[in-house]
Order: structure tokens, then sequence, then C-alpha cells
């Protein structure tokens, strides 16, 4: 014999898990719903066009700096001299930061991938010309690049992994509340139930 449910337990249990469980569905609606459109551009990338925009720029080094950068040797990877990124910064108008570049006895190569898109810089140290190329490939790669965390940055993935710690709490508080509104409703675990046999026979049947 089951004993009866203490109302007052029931009461303040019922309070404390509806608070937790619009708290983090707020904080992850947002979110939610951005991975939610991004699954789904993500599932059919093969059919969603993308039509990359490749920019590409040149300049010429001043003698002094290929000077510089002749008594680097090769065969490294290490950042460019603060002088080199000044005058990349100022000329071009292109923040390299403190990337590391791989040095080679013919050029320099900095990758600078983004989200969306891609980017390099190459430096020919004989003759200092400088080339840069950018790939944009689009607001749909951007987000699907945001969906990966891909070349994000940390701030994105910190954002990510908070947004997946509210999504277990909102999972979670409402499991909790399903079991406590169980009762007066018979079909609550068998429609949970379906959930889980339904995923768990796609995975065997149809994923190789």
């Amino acid at each position: 014999m089951t004993q009866p449910v203490d109302p007052k337990r029931r009461s303040y249990w019922l309070k404390t898990l509806h608070e937790w469980h619009w708290i983090s569905s707020a904080v992850c609606l947002i979110g939610i719903l951005l991975f939610s459109i991004t699954g789904i551009t993500l599932n059919h990338s093969s059919q969603i066009e993308a039509r990359p925009v490749v920019v590409s720029t040149k300049a010429q080094l001043p003698p002094a700096l290929i000077a510089e950068i002749a008594h680097v040797a090769g065969d490294t990877k290490a950042p460019l001299p603060e002088s080199l990124r000044t005058w990349i910064e100022s000329s071009m108008d292109l923040p390299v930061g403190e990337r590391i570049a791989e040095w080679s006895d013919s050029d320099v190569y900095v990758s600078m991938p983004r989200a969306g898109g891609d980017a390099w810089l190459s430096i020919d140290r004989a003759s200092g010309e400088v080339e840069y190329e950018r790939t944009d490939r689009g607001w749909i790669s951007w987000l699907n690049d945001l969906h990966k965390g891909r070349n994000t940055g940390a701030a994105w993935n910190w954002f990510i992994d908070v947004l997946a710690i509210a999504c277990i709490v909102f999972s979670l508080t409402g499991f909790f509340l399903l079991q406590l509104h169980a009762r007066q409703r018979p079909l609550t675990w068998p429609l949970v139930g379906l959930g889980f046999v339904f995923m768990l026979l796609i995975v065997i049947l149809f994923v190789h």
C-alpha cells in the first residue's frame, strides 16, 4: 500500500520545479531556436547552394621590414614581429593579432579561419609582396559554424556550454514535473517511452 503524498511537500516541489523550469526555458529560448534552425540547415547543407565570395588584396612591404623578417629562421612557427603586425594593421586594415605564423625559407603564411568562411595571409620573404585572401560563404554557413562552434572564439564556446547546462536543467525539471503530474495524466510515461523507442529504432534500423 502506497503512502499518500504530503500535499505541502508536493506543493513545494511543484513550485520549485516550475520556477527552475521557466527560468531555464527563458535562458534557453533564443538559443534553442537558433540551434534548432541551424540543425535543419546543417542536416540539409548539401541541398543549400552556397556561392563563396572571394576578396583578394595585395600590398608591398617597405625595405626595412623585408630586412627585419630576413633574420627569422625558416621551418618555425612564431607570431609576426610587432612592427610587421603594426604595418599590416595600419596599411591593410587587417587585425592579425598574436596568430601563429608558419615561417619557411621562402614565405610566411598566416592562417586566419573565421566563422562562415576562411582567410589567409602570405608574405614573400624575398620580394616583400603581401597577399591576403578572404572567402565568405554566406550567412547560412556562418550560422552553421555558430552551431558547431567552429572558429567562433572562446566566448561563444563558453556560451554553448552555458546553454547546454541550461537545456539540461530545463529537461530534468520537465521530467520531474511529468513525474508529479503522471497520476493525473496516464499517457505521460507511454509517450515518454514512445519518444525513446522511436529514436532507438531509427538508430538501430537506419544509422549505419
